[in-house]
C-alpha cells in the first residue's frame, strides 16, 4: 500500500512537471512596428506576420490571428505573442521617439520574450541597439537599404551578434524600368519624398542609380521635405519640367501649424493636381492611387522575418551565423483608375501582373 501511494505521488509529480514544462516552453514574441496600425504598409507586413504565425504552429487558427490583431496580444498552445507601437510616423521628434523608446523598454522587460521582432527602420534602430549582445534572439524587417548603417550586425552573410532579419532591396530600378515600358514616351523624371528616414534612404537609392547610369530615364530634381506647401508647389512647379514622378513616401509631412497630415489626404490632392505618369515602390502606393508599382512586399517582409525567427526558436539556427536577406520583388501592379485619369493604354501589356481598380486615396477624401 506504502509502495502505490509513493507511485501515485510520483506519477502525479511527472504530470505536473510535464505541464510546468510546457507552459514554460511557450515562445514568448514581442513585436514591435516603428508605425501605426492604420498604415497601409503596417497592415500588410501585419498580414504577412500573421500568416507565418499560422504557417510556422506559432498560433493555431484564424480566431487567435483575429484576436491578435485586435487586441495586439495572443496566447496560443504553443506561443504568447505581443504587439507595441511606435507610432513613429506621426510622432516623429526626437523628444516622441525617445519617450516611445522608453514605453517599449518597459514593456518588453515587463514582458521577457524569448525572441523580438522589430517592423522597419526606427524599431531597428532604437530598439534594436537596446538589445544587441544580449542573450534575447532579435529579428528585424523592413530597414530601408543595407542594414549595416544602424551597427546591428557586422556583414550581411555573417551578422555577428545576436540580430540578424529581413531588408527592402527597394526595386527602384525596376519601378523607372517598368514604367519607361508602360510610358515609352517618359524621357524625364523627379522625385517626391519626405523627410523620413525611409524617404531619404530611397532618394539617395535613386540618385546613386541615376549618377551611374543604371536607370532608363534621367532623374531631373529631387524634393525631400516634410512642408506640405513646399512638397505640393515643388510638385506643381516640376511637373512643368519633367515627364514622370517617382513617388516615395509621403507619411511625415506636416502642415504650415505643424500638425501631421494624413498620407491620403496628400494623395489625394496629388492625384487631381498631378498629371504626369508615376510610381512608387510599394503596394500601399497603388492602393493610394499610384500608376505603377513594382512591389517591394510588405508581405514578404513580415513573413520571412517569422520564418526566421521560427528557424532561431525551434531548428536551433544562432542569429550571429544567419545571413540577412532581401526577398524577391512582389507583382508589377497598375492602378486602373489612374490610368484611366491620365490617358494610359495598358491593354496588352502582358508584364502587368495585377491591377487595382481604384484609388483609396480619391475615395478617402472626395471632393
Amino acid at each position: 500500500m506504502k509502495t502505490l501511494r509513493i507511485l501515485i505521488v510520483l506519477f502525479l509529480s511527472l504530470c505536473m512537471t510535464q505541464v510546468v514544462y510546457g507552459e514554460s516552453k511557450k515562445a514568448k514574441i514581442f513585436v514591435v512596428s516603428s508605425y501605426h496600425r492604420e498604415y497601409l504598409w503596417s497592415q500588410d507586413t501585419h498580414a504577412g506576420v500573421c500568416a507565418a504565425l499560422i504557417d510556422f504552429d506559432f498560433l493555431d487558427d484564424g480566431r487567435q490571428v483575429k484576436e491578435y490583431t485586435e487586441n495586439d496580444y495572443v496566447e496560443s498552445s504553443k506561443a504568447v505573442v505581443k504587439k507595441v507601437w511606435m507610432d513613429s510616423k506621426r510622432k516623429n521628434t526626437m523628444k516622441e521617439i525617445a519617450e516611445a523608446t522608453a514605453y517599449i523598454l518597459k514593456e518588453a522587460k515587463k514582458f521577457n520574450p524569448d525572441m523580438i521582432l522589430l517592423g522597419d527602420d526606427n524599431a531597428a534602430n532604437y530598439i534594436g541597439n537596446l538589445y544587441i549582445d544580449t542573450k534575447i534572439p532579435v529579428v528585424f524587417w523592413g530597414i530601408n537599404g543595407l542594414p549595416l548603417k544602424y551597427g546591428l550586425i557586422d556583414s550581411i552573410e555573417k551578422p555577428g551578434h545576436n540580430v540578424t532579419g529581413i531588408y527592402q532591396a527597394g526595386y527602384l530600378k525596376e519601378n523607372v524600368e517598368y514604367l519607361k515600358k508602360l510610358v515609352p514616351g517618359i524621357e524625364t523624371f523627379a522625385i517626391l519624398s519626405d523627410d523620413s528616414p525611409t524617404g531619404r534612404s530611397k532618394a539617395k537609392e535613386l540618385e546613386k542609380l541615376a549618377a551611374e547610369g543604371k536607370l532608363p530615364t534621367k532623374l531631373v530634381a529631387t524634393v525631400v521635405t516634410n512642408s506640405l506647401s513646399e512638397w505640393k508647389s515643388e510638385a506643381l512647379r516640376l511637373q512643368k519640367e519633367v515627364d514622370a514622378f517617382f513617388v516615395l513616401n509621403h507619411n511625415t509631412i506636416k502642415d504650415d501649424l505643424g500638425n501631421p497630415v494624413d498620407q491620403l489626404k496628400i494623395g489625394a490632392w496629388y492625384l487631381r493636381n498631378i498629371k504626369k505618369p508615376d510610381c512608387a515602390h510599394e503596394k500601399q502606393f497603388a492602393q493610394e492611387g499610384i500608376l505603377l508599382v513594382v512591389d517591394d512586399s510588405g508581405f514578404k517582409q513580415g513573413y520571412e522575418a517569422v520564418k526566421t525567427a521560427y528557424q532561431i526558436l525551434e531548428k536551433g539556427k544562432n542569429p550571429d551565423n544567419t545571413p540577412v536577406r532581401a526577398p524577391e520583388r512582389g507583382p508589377v501592379i497598375v492602378n486602373r483608375q489612374r490610368a484611366n485619369m491620365l490617358g494610359v493604354d495598358i491593354t496588352g501589356k502582358a508584364f502587368i501582373e495585377e491591377f487595382i481598380d481604384s484609388a483609396l486615396a480619391l475615395e478617402k477624401y472626395p471632393k
